[in-house]
Parts: structure tokens; C-alpha cells; sequence
């Protein structure tokens, strides 16, 4: 970790004139600066810079904050990494915390391969421009794809020679470790000897948010039905394939500033529609998407818009990843390119403006689409139509977020227009397949934070949406104040419930139902005079209008059967024997709360805060966050950052 000293060492260096003007051109203005602000369009400039503040503000957006913040920003970094970005600028050598010996091994295996690919990149570009059979065979190749020099340049794409040990030489010259260089995949050993493992093949690096090179992919030239058309970098410390978008570092601001990611297969796809201007393109490698790569599209926007072929591997390709998608709340559309032609053809031939206009035209809703596609080749099919049915539904489950509902609902509608089918019964099959993924989900797979503990029991976690509610809405409030009225006077912790309620465990500040926040208050004055007051007693005492609160408080429509006895020997508990547990639940969820709010709260401070205050507010931030997940792990759930 970088230390407190580093960090404020960085923060006094850094000159967000110098930082801010390294993206956007800046003009003076009195003792400020303004330009054009660089996270939303504008004509006229609205975003301004302090230099004697160290801040920056548009009065645009509203987005503000200093330096580190400035970066994270803009370029899509962690803290850290802006923190390691800013210190590289400045020179600023980084004191960091003691590393157990495994991590200071893992640190050190991963600089070293970082280091590698850069002197292999340097190595297959100059290979590329400066030899005879790079420019013959490679640069050709590149020239016969159209693409020009600067965009050459921009993906630093290279060749590899068909000499054996061309790159494996000059790696040993530089004594680079043995086993590390077998690790990159640049080299592979045969009879004791290093042998080049991308020898006369263009090169594509493949790099990661930061712009390092991580791997790289290898197309080969000649026709061979031994040698296989690519060969990619094997997974490492630095490289995963399925955490991976190429293209990713060259569009990511571009995403966000458009609000949408266009998603190809291939590499040379994303180089041709990049070099004509379309730039919110990435590609995911041919493979599936996975959740990792959907979490990184996530970081910049919700809005996946899915470009492939229009053959019918196209067609299944595109459907690939698509329930991962919508289970992340993403807007998923599909645009098929023409036949015979592909993302890369289709833009060099129709150009950028007329590419995405017809991106614009003939984007198709994904699961309709998949919809209309399944109902064409199934035709009159009786039991088809009836696992598409059931396919659709699975797929519509998937969206499943409380702020999802009404998308859900509309895709209910229109599928069941479609399929000729009743809404009413497609919509019940839906939540019935919701309800059964409620049981089985298993957080820990889900989750990436560190802190939490992976062997936690999550047979009986409830879904995330379901804890969303239950503190967004004011259950837990109504129930603390049903427990108050119904068993004020049980013992709890050597004391009544009512005074462990009123005395100790209440904060009303975070209360926000009105009639709830003035019923306990009224119960609290009537138990001034009465300790043992009781229900029918309370009623007498409250204002007219609070009787109805708390009858409707304390009414159950429904009551467990004598059946679970008397038929199938099951005991069920009753309210008075559940009291503790469910004051307890009550309250660890209101302090969950109270703790969202404060750290709400406190990120709102840190975008105001001044250079010397920053480190305070990332500290508190920090101790709130170890409580979050210290109650959130006690309610057997799962935070995401």
C-alpha cells in the first residue's frame, strides 16, 4: 500500500494546471482558469480550474474535486492507480507499507512481466518499420487492411520474424529471467533451447487500462492448416483473457463521454472502426462475455451495443454473454452488419458517418431479437415454442434489480404479444424462476471485495435487491415501532425492550416516516408516568390520528395453520418466542443505514475538500467502510463497492 507520506507528497507536487492542462486547453481568467469541460459537451466553458485552491469545478455538470480526483476521472483509474500515474509525472519515488514475502514475490513476478512485453512490443514494432522483412511482409499486410501509419502507431502493432530466435536472443542479451520470459508466452522451449513462439506473425499488444502491455495476440500470415490462424498470451499474473477488452484503453473515455460501448469480435474491427472515428469500440477476443469483462464496460456506461456478423455464427455469437448482461442491469442491443460483410469491411466501405447511422437504425432489442430469431427457425413447433417459452422467461428473470422492475415489465408485455401467449402467465413463470434464483444465488462467487470472509454461510442470504429494499424503504422503521408497542415491556439484555429502545439503541435523526418518528416520541412521554404501558392504554393516550398507524402496525392478515402440528408434527415459532431475533434484525439493518448515509455524506465532503482535509475524509470513508461490511457480514449479505 502507498504510504500516508507518498500520498500527501504527491497531492503538494501535483499542479492540477499542469495535470488538468495535459487533456483539456485552458485559458486564463482572473486569478482561475476555464476551458471546455471534459465530462460533458459544452460550447461555451463552464469548467473552471483554481490554481491557488488546487480544485477544479464545472458549473456545467457540477463535477469537482483536485488533482487525484481529476485523474481518476478522466482516465478511469482507481485511487491508486491515479495516485501511481501522478507520482511518474512528478518524479515522486513512492514509499510503500511492508509486503508479507509472497506479495513482495507476486509484486516483483509482475513488474518483471510488464517490463518483458514492453521490450517485446519495442521489439516487434521495430521489427515492423525497420527491417526488410517487416516492412515487405508485415507493414504490407497492415497497408493491404487500410490501416495508416498513425493508427499503426496508436496500437503499436508490430511483427515477429521468422527467424527461431530473432526475440528469444535479444531477451537473453538483456538477461531477462528464464522462467519469467516462459511465463509470457513470447517464447517456448524445445530440446533446451528458447525458440520464438510468434515468428512470422503480425502482433497486436494487447494492453490494460492503464495503457501497460499485457499480452499479445499473433496472427499468422501464411495458409497452414497446422499452425493455428492466432496465438494469444497464456494466462499469468498480468494477463486473463476473460478479464480482458481489447481496445479497451484507447475508447474508455470515449465510452463514457457517448454513454455507450459498441462490442466486436475481433481485433482488426476495432483498429478500422477506431481509424475511422468511431472510438467506443472494444472487442472481446472471440470469446463469451463474461462478468469480469461486463464489469469493466460497467465502469463507463450501461449501454452495450452488441456488432456482428450477419452469418449465422454471427447470430449465435451475438447471443452469447446475454443473460450475464442483463443480469447487470445493461441495455443490450444487437446490430447485425450486412452478409459478407463485417465491422471492419462494412466501415471502410459505407465510412463513418453512414456506419453509424445505420448503428442507429438497426439496433434490435437483444431479447426480442433472440425472440424473433428462435420463433423463425422453430416455425409450427408446439414443443419448441414451448421450451422458447420457457427460455424467454429465464432470460426476462434475469432482470431482476428493484430499479429494473418496470423494464421487466415491459419486456413481459411485448414477449407475450410475440409469442401469442398470456401476460398473466408468462409473468408468474418469471417470478417463479426469480424466486428460485433468490435461494440459490451464491454471493461469494459474485463478490470481489477482499474484506469479506468467503467461508461465510450464504445458504439462507437473502437477494440483493431484497436487502436494497429493506433499507430503502421503511419496513424496518414500521417493525422497530410494532416491537416498541407490542413487547415494550419483554426483557431484553436485562432491561425492557422499551428501554433499550428509548435509552440506547434509537437514533431518530435517521428515521424518515414522520408518523412513526411522532409515535415513539409519543410513546416515550406516555412511559414517563407509566414504565408497564400497554397497548390498549397507549391507544387512549396517542392523537387520534396514530390510532390507525398503530393498529395497522400490529394487525397480521394472516395466522399460521394448526396444521403444521396436528398434520406434520412441525412446531412454528410464534411472535413472542421471535421477539429478540427480529429486534435485533430491525436494528442492524437501521444501522446499516445510518451508515450508507454517513458515507454518502462523507463522499460529498471529500468532493468540496481542500488538499489537507482529504486525507481525513479518505480515512473516514475507509472506517465507515469496515463497519459496512462488519454489520452487512452479521446480516449474512454481501457488499459491492
Amino acid at each position: 500500500m502507498i504510504s500516508k507520506n507518498s500520498i500527501q507528497e504527491i497531492i503538494t507536487k501535483s499542479d492540477i494546471i499542469d495535470v488538468v492542462g495535459n487533456f483539456i486547453k485552458l485559458k486564463k481568467r482572473g486569478v482561475n482558469y476555464l476551458g471546455n469541460c471534459p465530462f460533458h459537451n459544452e460550447k461555451s466553458p463552464s469548467f473552471t480550474v483554481s490554481p491557488a485552491k488546487e480544485i477544479y469545478k464545472c458549473f456545467g455538470c457540477g463535477k469537482s474535486g483536485n488533482t487525484v480526483s481529476f485523474v481518476m476521472e478522466h482516465e478511469k483509474y482507481s485511487y491508486v492507480e491515479a495516485l501511481r500515474w501522478l507520482a511518474a509525472r512528478y518524479n515522486i519515488e513512492l514509499e510503500e507499507t511492508e509486503y508479507t514475502p509472497e506479495q513482495k514475490e507476486q509484486l516483483q513476478i509482475s513488474d518483471s512481466l510488464f517490463i518483458i512485453n514492453n521490450f517485446a512490443q519495442q521489439f516487434f514494432t521495430n521489427a515492423l518499420l525497420n527491417t526488410d522483412d517487416g516492412k515487405a511482409i508485415g507493414y504490407s499486410y497492415f497497408k493491404e487492411r487500410d490501416f495508416n501509419d498513425e493508427i499503426i502507431d496508436k496500437f503499436k502493432l508490430g511483427y515477429s520474424p521468422e527467424q527461431r530466435t530473432a526475440l528469444a536472443q535479444a531477451l537473453i542479451k538483456n538477461q531477462f529471467n528464464k522462467d519469467l520470459l516462459l511465463k509470457t508466452g513470447l517464447v517456448v522451449e524445445r530440446e533446451g533451447q528458447l525458440i520464438d513462439n510468434y515468428r512470422g506473425r503480425v502482433v497486436f499488444p494487447i494492453h490494460n487500462q492503464s495503457g501497460k502491455v499485457i499480452g499479445f495476440g499473433a496472427r499468422i500470415l501464411k495458409t497452414t492448416d497446422k499452425a493455428p490462424k492466432y496465438i494469444n498470451t497464456p494466462q499469468n499474473e498480468i494477463y486473463d483473457k476473460s478479464k480482458t477488452l481489447y481496445g479497451l484503453y484507447y475508447a474508455r473515455t470515449v465510452i463514457d463521454k457517448l454513454d455507450e460501448c459498441m462490442l466486436v469480435e475481433g481485433y482488426t474491427d476495432v483498429i478500422s472502426l477506431q481509424q475511422a472515428g468511431v472510438e467506443n469500440v472494444v472487442a472481446s477476443g472471440g470469446t463469451s462475455l463474461t462478468i469480469d469483462q461486463l464489469r469493466l464496460i460497467r465502469k463507463f456506461t450501461k449501454n452495450l451495443t452488441i456488432l456482428y456478423d450477419g452469418d449465422g455464427a454471427g447470430i449465435k455469437a451475438a447471443l452469447r454473454g446475454l443473460d450475464l448482461a442483463l443480469e447487470q442491469s445493461f441495455n443490450v442491443n444487437v446490430v447485425l452488419i450486412p452478409d459478407g460483410e463485417d465491422p471492419d469491411s462494412y466501415v471502410k466501405k459505407v465510412g463513418k458517418a453512414a456506419f453509424i447511422e445505420f448503428v442507429k437504425q438497426n439496433k434490435q432489442d437483444v431479447i426480442l431479437f433472440q425472440l424473433k430469431v428462435n420463433l423463425k427457425e422453430i416455425g409450427n413447433d408446439t414443443a419448441a415454442k414451448s421450451n422458447l417459452v420457457n427460455q424467454i422467461a429465464e432470460t426476462i428473470s434475469k432482470i431482476n434489480k428493484a430499479e429494473d422492475f418496470t423494464r421487466q415489465q415491459d419486456y413481459i408485455k411485448q414477449c407475450s404479444e410475440v409469442l401469442k401467449i398470456d401476460e398473466g402467465g408468462l409473468t408468474s413463470l418469471v417470478n417463479k424462476l426469480i424466486r428460485e434464483k433468490i435461494s440459490k444465488k451464491d454471493y461469494a462467487d459474485k463478490n470481489n471485495d477482499q474484506n469479506f470472509d468467503t467461508n461465510l454461510d450464504t445458504s439462507n442470504i437473502p437477494d440483493e435487491n431484497i436487502i436494497d429494499i429493506l433499507l430503502n424503504d421503511e419496513l424496518q422503521e414500521r417493525n422497530i415501532a410494532r416491537i416498541l408497542i407490542e413487547f415494550g415491556n419483554k426483557p431484553y439484555q436485562s432491561k425492557t425492550v422499551a428501554q433499550y429502545l428509548l435509552n440506547e439503541a434509537l437514533d431518530l435523526d435517521f428515521f424518515e416516516n414522520q408518523q412513526i418518528i411522532e409515535l415513539i416520541n409519543t410513546y416515550r412521554a406516555a412511559t414517563v408516568n407509566d414504565n408497564n404501558i400497554e397497548f390498549q392504554k397507549l391507544l387512549s393516550v396517542v392523537d387520534p390520528s396514530l390510532s390507525s398507524t398503530i393498529i395497522s402496525l400490529i394487525s397480521f392478515p394472516y395466522e399460521v395453520s394448526n396444521n403444521w402440528l396436528a398434520k406434520y408434527k412441525i412446531q412454528t415459532p410464534t411472535r413472542d418466542e421471535v421477539y429478540v431475533e427480529d429486534l435485533e434484525s430491525s436494528l442492524l439493518y437501521l444501522q446499516l443505514k445510518k451508515i450508507k448515509k454517513m458515507i454518502s455524506e462523507n463522499l460529498k465532503e471529500m468532493e468540496l475538500a481542500k488538499n489537507e482535509e482529504m486525507m481525513v475524509l479518505l480515512e473516514t470513508h475507509k472506517t465507515l467502510k469496515q463497519h459496512e461490511i462488519s454489520l452487512t457480514q452479521k446480516l449474512g449479505t454481501v457488499i459491492y463497492k
